[in-house]
């Protein structure tokens, strides 16, 4: 990857930080998604810079491939005799410290803006229990769910009891569909609770609702919202996994989703007013169950994928929205 270096052509350029990478089973997709962002973000009007965080190292990758160490006191790098600070930090990480509000309350503390939801929502529907109680509260349906932590003990035959079968179990905290399973049978059920812990202390065990899954994308722009076409899911696994969205031919993902008009419609008011309750700011992505002509909320992206193989990307260029200016009105918006 060639990166450029500041020169005296591009003195009144905005800097931007792309800062991707992190330490969480999403790392790769966020090396990816990192590499299609800075792909397309304008050269024109902006300076980019490749920050990759690492749990021991934050570094600029320079263009030689040399890696120029990340001066966490004040976000800055030095080149030379130089000292390069940012104007604005694009965050591209999936996953802790990027999506989690770590990184947003470390950068609210040096001032510098960023493309993202502030702290409290980042940290907040990071946390899948707590933001389907959030919804629920706000007259929004959820599936129902149970909340357990490692340090408690599990009785499985309550949670078949309550939540019956099939049921989903998920770490709490993480995105990408890392760690979570469908459980159809009793003795899977076990299994499918330990490979949640190896991802999270916390896990949500959730009813199965039979139905599609719709998924609706949402970035605020000159004050506006601007709401992407829908996309309809269709998995060729036992639902939409790891490998269904990042391995071609898994999934069908149809933009814009084959619906009718009042459905689509209430999504895209549900998404907006969703988008509006939690604060959200900059690219956003709902996803829900549809039952019947019923919206079950699954959970909202604050940082969604940039992949070539990601949504996101996928409902701009069927709007006619190229991922250029998509990604100009996120950092716009956060500068203006």
């Amino acid at each position: 990857m060639s990166l450029p270096l500041p020169g005296n052509d591009q003195v009144m350029k905005k800097r931007i930080a792309l800062v991707t990478g992190g330490y969480s089973g999403e790392r790769d997709i966020s090396l990816k998604s990192g590499k299609e962002v800075y792909r397309h973000l304008d050269r024109s009007i902006y300076e980019v810079f490749w920050i990759q965080i690492e749990e021991e190292n934050w570094y600029y990758l320079s263009d030689a491939g040399k890696r120029h160490p990340v001066d966490r006191k004040d976000f800055t790098i030095h080149l030379g005799d130089r000292k390069l600070s940012f104007d604005c930090a694009f965050i591209v990480i999936h996953g802790t410290p990027g999506e989690d509000g770590k990184l947003q309350g470390y950068f609210d503390l040096l001032n510098l803006p960023y493309t993202s939801c502030n702290r409290t929502t980042s940290s907040v529907t990071f946390n899948k229990f707590f933001t389907n109680r959030i919804a629920r509260a706000l007259g929004v349906r959820t599936a129902d769910a149970l909340f357990f932590t490692a340090l408690e003990e599990i009785d499985h035959r309550e949670i078949l009891k309550t939540l019956g079968l099939p049921c989903f179990v998920k770490p709490n905290n993480g995105g990408s569909s890392v760690g979570i399973s469908r459980v159809d049978v009793p003795e899977d059920l076990h299994g499918a609770i330990l490979k949640a812990f190896g991802e999270d202390r916390e896990i949500v065990i959730e009813k199965f609702i039979p139905g599609f899954e719709l998924t609706c994308g949402i970035l605020r722009s000159r004050g506006q919202l601007i709401v992407l076409p829908l996309t309809k899911i269709i998995s060729r696994k036992a639902f939409f996994d790891y490998e269904a969205k990042y391995t071609d031919g898994m999934a069908e993902e149809i933009t814009p989703a084959p619906v009718d008009d009042e459905l689509r419609s209430d999504c895209q008011e549900l998404s907006g007013f969703l988008y509006h309750q939690l604060n959200c700011r900059g690219i956003v992505r709902f996803d829900y169950i549809v039952n019947g002509r019923d919206l079950y909320f699954l959970e909202v992206n604050t940082i969604p994928g940039f992949t070539q193989n990601s949504i996101v990307p996928k409902m701009a260029t069927v709007m006619g929205l190229s991922l250029t200016r998509l990604y100009t009105m996120a950092i716009e918006e956060v500068l203006r």
